[in-house]
């Protein structure tokens, strides 16, 4: 059979393969590509390469690009240990020889192809004689699977001499040989590494800081393809790795990819069949895509400290590696919409901290050595609502009965440690007497409204800023309302009308205290409840959100949100109005940059009020001028300048993903 002929059964083979998936999985082809992981790490504290992960795992891999390139993918980056380091440019790096100790391809010039999936990776490199395809997939949180298919393209059987070598970018790991198997272990983390090369009998040389291996010839005939697999493990001890390690010894990597396909375009299909009508376009499912795809590269399984899994805010950004509160609850939310189990255990992992008082720290870390727990403040009351979109998604009344108490323990807390004159209006504030702590409560550290903010002692470590957020009591209002309903499905009647009670009397408060006629939004005000502290922020809209604005108060305060010199601005719902004079949209924080949680509550405010129209109009905006979010590669940033839509801050941000998908998914 002539060259030619070999050449186009190849293609035809590749053609028709590429059609079966295109059918099969159309969701995810549509999809590829959707996050730029390609970029080679300089060393081990690089944050430009992203990475991809899967199962929560904590380590990930990306693509070397075409100047660094190697038969292997890029990394790991260990989340192992530090926040979150590059063990090396790429560990597990095939080299290939002939029987003259030449090198058979020239990776640089041979690469045709590099492809993400929410599923996993793959890459494609060919030339006159051989193509080479690596697919990568991960088994678990604890282990990834990297496959190498060699094919013969040429006319005449090929003999190869598979090798790998490496070194690592961390000088204080030790790397050794375990019964044929690389053990990785490092002083500054208590999780293990192993690399199993899984159908072969390796030869192991332990260099200094890496490894040599060669693995077995391989004689490969015209057409036939040759495989060669290896395993990645990183395991932290309260897994058992003998376990793991029988896991991997039963699979099969072919099962594998294809069960990890069909679980993410049933995950995709199952989400696109819930977007709101007016995103019907294929852009809006691609989007949705990568939203979860960005959450997915956050999961992490539970280790050490994190006794339930969850979610980073950033993987890529150092100081996000552990779970915040209010991150917390919102990341429940939307990920109820397709993985209920995790959404559960998000909840779980931050009241696994819960104080006898009640009381919630605002972030948990794996390691406290890294990073100590902040119990300096809590954040934002968001829980009630996270609990019941979760149940409204599983009906378990025993998920219900689990979180009630503690819910209620929590909402309690606030009146007991964080209402200073006992009003019924509570007032953000600190553990330790600080007032940095105090505006981090808030969530919105450096927001215009606490420029002139003092602290007052409550009791001992309890303390208050000397004003009543408008936002603060919106989500206690919306709290009671959420216990309301809880306190039915659990019919405890007496305690349902003590909740629909206490919802009523804080409604009119509200709506009296906070509003202002004159500008028509709500307001913080000083502690007696008789200064409004006006700066026109996202906070005036959280009442709106809650439900707790009278419907008068929501038309005219929707004409604020609809202004162009004001809120509605190129990205919409700024965190402070773009005419006040400390507006600042330029890394400004909550200065004025827009943070997409926020403009959700006010979205999704106006849509409970029947303002549909305005609501879909703004979140247009939002979706189409914030930079990169519809593009094929960027990512989901942390905030967004509302001016030009540059995106600020981290990359692969959760709280915006989830934010996002909320506002394209109908909410059930």
């Amino acid at each position: 059979m002539n060259k030619k002929k070999i050449l186009f059964i190849l293609a035809s083979v590749i053609i028709v393969q590429t059609g079966w998936t295109q059918r099969h999985f159309p969701n995810l082809v549509a999809a590829k590509n959707s996050i730029n992981y390609k970029g080679n790490p300089k060393n081990a504290t690089d944050r430009k390469p992203l990475a991809f992960s899967d199962k929560g795992a904590w380590f990930a891999f990306g693509f070397l690009d075409a100047s660094g390139i190697q038969a292997g993918f890029s990394g790991p980056f260990l989340m192992t240990e530090q926040n979150g380091v590059w063990l090396s440019p790429s560990f597990v790096a095939l080299q290939l020889k002939d029987e003259n100790k030449q090198e058979v391809i020239h990776w640089k010039s041979a690469l045709v192809q590099q492809n993400s999936y929410n599923s996993h990776l793959e890459q494609e490199f060919k030339n006159e004689k051989i193509r080479i395809k690596q697919e990568l997939v991960f088994l678990s949180g604890h282990s990834a699977l990297q496959k190498t298919s060699i094919t013969n393209t040429s006319s005449k059987t090929i003999t190869l001499f598979p090798s790998y070598s490496s070194t690592t970018f961390l000088t204080d790991v030790q790397v050794s040989n375990e019964n044929k198997t690389l053990k990785i272990v490092s002083p500054k983390s208590t999780a293990i590494g192993y690399i199993q090369f899984l159908n072969t009998t390796p030869e192991i040389q332990i260099t200094q800081q890496g490894y040599q291996v060669q693995t077995a010839k391989l004689v490969v005939k015209p057409k036939e393809t040759k495989e060669i697999l290896v395993s990645q493990t990183y395991i932290f001890p309260q897994y058992s790795w003998e376990n793991e390690k029988e896991v991997i010894s039963k699979t099969a990597f072919s099962t594998l990819l294809n069960n990890t396909q069909k679980e993410k375009e049933n995950q995709l299909s199952h989400l696109i069949s819930k977007k709101k009508k007016i995103y019907n376009d294929i852009i809006y499912s691609n989007l949705i895509a990568k939203l979860v795809l960005t959450l997915q590269n956050n999961t992490r399984i539970p280790a050490e400290g994190l006794k339930h899994g969850g979610l980073f805010p950033s993987y890529n950004y150092e100081w996000f590696h552990g779970f915040w509160a209010w991150d917390s609850w919102k990341h429940a939310v939307a990920i109820a919409n397709y993985d209920t189990e995790l959404a559960k255990n998000q909840m779980r992992a931050l009241f696994d901290y819960q104080e006898p008082n009640g009381f919630i720290p605002d972030c948990i870390y794996r390691n406290n050595l890294i990073e100590e727990n902040n119990y300096r403040n809590t954040k934002a009351p968001l829980a009630a609502w996270a609990i019941w979109k979760i149940y409204e998604k599983t009906k378990e009344i025993n998920f219900i009965q689990e979180f009630y108490p503690k819910l209620k323990l929590y909402h309690n807390w606030w009146y007991n440690e964080r209402d200073h004159d006992k009003d019924g209006l509570c007032e953000y504030g600190s553990t330790d007497g600080t007032l940095l702590a105090a505006k981090w409560e808030s969530g919105m550290d450096n927001a215009v409204r606490f420029d002139d903010s003092k602290l007052l002692k409550n009791v001992e470590k309890a303390y208050s800023l000397d004003q009543e957020s408008v936002d603060l009591n919106a989500f206690l209002y919306a709290e009671k309302n959420y216990l309301f309903k809880m306190a039915k499905v659990l019919n405890l009647t007496t305690e349902a009308t003590k909740w629909q009670e206490e919802s009523v009397a804080l409604k009119v408060t509200i709506q009296n205290q906070f509003w202002d006629a004159a500008t028509s939004w709500f307001y913080d005000t000083t502690i007696d409840g008789k200064t409004l502290i006006k700066a026109m922020g996202c906070e005036g809209y959280i009442p709106i959100w809650a439900e707790a604005a009278s419907a008068e108060q929501t038309k005219t305060a929707k004409e604020n949100m609809l202004d162009t010199k004001s809120l509605n601005t190129f990205v919409p719902l700024p965190t402070l109005a773009a005419n006040h004079p400390k507006f600042k949209p330029d890394n400004g924080y909550w200065r004025g940059p827009v943070w997409i949680d926020q403009s959700y509550f006010g979205i999704n405010g106006l849509e409970k009020y029947g303002y549909q129209n305005e609501a879909n109009q703004l979140t247009n905006k939002l979706i189409h001028n914030a930079e990169g979010v519809l593009d094929k590669g960027k990512t989901i940033r942390e905030n967004y300048q509302p001016l030009t839509g540059k995106g600020l801050e981290a990359y692969n941000f959760s709280w915006s993903a989830a934010h996002y998908l909320m506002l394209l998914l109908e909410d059930e």
